[in-house]
């Protein structure tokens, strides 16, 4: 199967919140190409299928600070307060949205997770084996793990209040 999206613009659409990487209902819709009303109908017609783990509606002072970050323009003039879908949300929105596009794009959307999860792995794993060096090597390698320390460090994220920021 050729990729519909590039996977990187799939994680562009990643958000933390409540302390969870989450795809809100609006970006989804885009993706699958429905409308956010259709796809909120059908979770909603199968409420069994998304349990808090794998769904959750933001409250409104997340929705207010994930507006501000935005500018009111980009969000339209929702009604409600948008709902965000974990990893297993959007996996279990394949149940729900059946169409061979709406698979298809689940996919991509599942290995953009899976890439996320890779790369933080990767991170940590490096992090660990430079610890245990410096600990083996004298101080004539102090200036050389200083340099991979700094270049190691994560780079500010763009926050969106103390709730949530993108990924």
């Amino acid at each position: 199967m050729t990729d519909i999206l590039p996977i990187e613009s799939i994680v562009k659409k990643i958000y933390v919140f409540r302390g969870q990487k989450v795809m809100l209902d609006s970006d989804l819709a885009s993706l699958y190409d429905v409308k956010t009303k259709q796809l909120t109908r059908q979770v909603r017609r199968n409420t069994e299928r998304f349990p808090k783990e794998f769904m959750f509606q933001l409250t409104r002072k997340e929705f207010e600070i994930l507006r501000c970050q935005f500018g009111t323009s980009s969000w339209g003039g929702h009604r409600y307060l948008p709902y965000a879908f974990t990893e297993h949300g959007v996996a279990m929105l394949s149940s729900v949205l059946t169409s061979s596009k709406a698979i298809q794009i689940n996919i991509m959307i599942i290995k953009a997770f899976i890439k996320i999860r890779e790369i933080l792995s990767t991170h940590k794993k490096l992090a660990i084996k430079i610890a245990q060096l410096e600990t083996k090597y004298d101080e004539q390698f102090v200036m050389v793990f200083n340099a991979l320390k700094h270049l190691m460090k994560e780079p500010e994220k763009k926050k969106i209040g103390q709730i949530g920021f993108k990924v």
